[in-house]
């Protein structure tokens, strides 16, 4: 089992972070587009290496985002219109969301057997989620997910906050 701590830090140019493991190593950084009109992050690993590429899709309505795994699988996370409270489907992950995603606190399931746990500090200044992966295979998807939905929270706090003013 590892686990990861992610505190994404506000003040970062671009978005550019690292993730570390329960020891205290570098697990992965992550690098955001600077000055770009639609968002991208690029996932890597503690040496460098590519990991995964979240980007932001251009759409007229509801937003959606592709994250492009190293070995070129991909799933889309896609706001759903609803009239209250936000909801986004994640398609062709190839694991089971059980629990809620929206507010960070959820497992990934592989033939019903849980993979990863993740959970959100609510108490934190900055965006600080814990990550458990039981198997290392499903670390790289779990990371890039967690990173993902970050992105389309901040996105829909951006686009609501304009929305108000």
């Amino acid at each position: 089992m590892k686990q990861f701590r992610i505190k994404q830090k506000f003040w970062s140019l671009g978005g550019r972070f690292e993730i570390f493991d329960q020891l205290g190593s570098l697990g992965y950084q992550v690098e955001g587009s600077v000055l770009r009109w639609l968002k991208e992050y690029e996932v890597k690993d503690a040496l460098g290496q590519p990991v995964s590429h979240i980007k932001e899709e251009w759409s007229w309505f509801l937003p959606r985002f592709t994250v492009t795994m190293k070995d070129g699988r991909r799933f889309t996370i896609q706001k759903e219109f609803t009239w209250f409270k936000d909801r986004y489907k994640i398609a062709d992950l190839g694991l089971e969301v059980q629990g809620d995603f929206w507010d960070m606190n959820f497992s990934l399931l592989s033939d019903n057997r849980e993979v990863a746990r993740i959970s959100q500090e609510w108490f934190a200044l900055m965006s600080t989620y814990n990550v458990e992966v039981y198997e290392d295979v499903y670390a790289d998807v779990a990371i890039s997910l967690v990173i993902a939905i970050d992105f389309v929270k901040e996105r829909a706090a951006v686009a609501s906050s304009a929305a108000s003013s």
